[in-house]
């Protein structure tokens, strides 16, 4: 198969990507840049698939799903543009949707908190904390190179004083954070709060989840010590009804809750000028459909984050963090055609036309 377009580029995975036009040939599951000019019938705009860093393939609005709905869960995602998913804890296995569809499926296994510290039946719950580190190596060694805990939740032994509060002594989470790189594996945390962030910064994690608690001088910190974070402005969007939830019972939390949905957007706009590696994560599965990240990119766009910026963030940006090259030469056939110059508008990156995986066209958008 040879096509022509502008592809956003790069030679190898080594180099940043560049919008280049050219003729492209897609043969054995590879994808190479045969010539500059445009030689074939052209398709419009080539883009590496889109990545979800967090979401919940297996799960849904009603609790754990069957196989039949993961496998549609994972189509949906499919349509949205996405070819890349890491799963951020589900209960049951996933991995047939993965091979139903083909859908590039890094799992993480289940989350882990400890006893009513989570959502009911979501979480694998850990009694006695000095147990962390060992549980987590186990599922270090099951699952796709990637593990989940719960950093942070709202402790209702306060009562109305009961706010949200880390789940792990530091000197636990610290032996966690080595016992899951040990297993040669890293480790992503939820974490809603400003008072846990310390603690994850000087354990080591990998990546932080919703971090709509860090401020300035933390962000600082997690760019000089490479931590990404994965902001899913959609659930941050959610917070006001949590604190309306919470009402009256849980003021503090409700507090807590508010303060963060009303300064949400001035915090992603600290996040982006900070220099953090954001990924892009839509929390889908619960709260959030599958198949919804361009509402989460038209949010990075509506908090302020540069046109380019997101589109990185969307595509190679985040391929690359989860052990993906993008688009490169010789690399997996993995790509979108979109018919809209995602330049102009980074909404066309969840709207293609085509997309490809391993080569084989694995979803194309329906005819009129």
């Amino acid at each position: 198969m040879e096509f022509s377009g502008l592809a956003l580029w790069a030679d190898s995975a080594a180099e940043r990507p560049s919008w280049v036009r050219g003729t492209w040939r897609v043969d054995g599951g590879v994808i190479r840049r045969v010539s500059e000019e445009q030689s074939a019938p052209s398709v419009g705009f080539i883009v590496p698939g889109l990545v979800d860093t967090h979401c919940h393939i297996g799960y849904s609005d009603t609790g754990s799903v069957d196989e039949a709905e993961m496998v549609e869960q994972a189509r949906a995602t499919l349509a949205s543009g996405v070819t890349v998913v890491r799963d951020c804890g589900v209960p049951v296995d996933n991995s047939p949707a993965a091979r139903a569809t083909g859908l590039h499926l890094i799992r993480c296994g289940r989350h882990v908190a400890r006893p009513k510290r989570y959502m009911r039946d979501l979480p694998l719950d850990v009694g006695d904390q000095r147990e962390l580190p060992a549980v987590l190596a186990s599922m270090a060694h099951s699952s796709d190179g990637w593990v989940k805990i719960v950093g942070d939740w709202i402790d209702r032994s306060g009562g109305a004083d009961s706010d949200l509060m880390p789940l792990w002594d530091p000197a636990v989470l610290n032996d966690a954070v080595a016992a899951v790189h040990e297993a040669g594996a890293r480790i992503a945390v939820h974490a809603f709060s400003h008072g846990v962030i310390d603690s994850l910064i000087e354990a080591g994690v990998d990546d932080i989840e919703h971090g709509s608690g860090i401020d300035a001088d933390q962000a600082s910190e997690i760019a000089a010590r490479g931590i990404a974070v994965t902001p899913t402005l959609r659930q941050v969007e959610l917070f006001k009804e949590f604190a309306a939830q919470a009402g009256e019972k849980y003021p503090v939390y409700a507090a807590t809750m508010q303060g963060m949905y009303d300064m949400r957007r001035e915090h992603f706009q600290m996040l982006v000028d900070s220099g953090v590696q954001l990924l892009m994560g839509t929390d889908s599965g619960g709260y959030q459909d599958h198949g919804t990240i361009g509402g989460e990119i038209d949010l990075w766009l509506q908090w302020g984050a540069p046109r380019e910026f997101t589109i990185d963030a969307a595509t190679w940006v985040s391929q690359r963090y989860l052990g993906y090259p993008g688009l490169v030469d010789g690399g997996s056939a993995d790509f979108l055609i979109l018919d809209e110059d995602p330049r102009k508008d980074p909404l066309a990156l969840s709207k293609p036309v085509r997309v490809f995986l391993d080569g084989v066209s694995a979803w194309e958008r329906p005819s009129a």
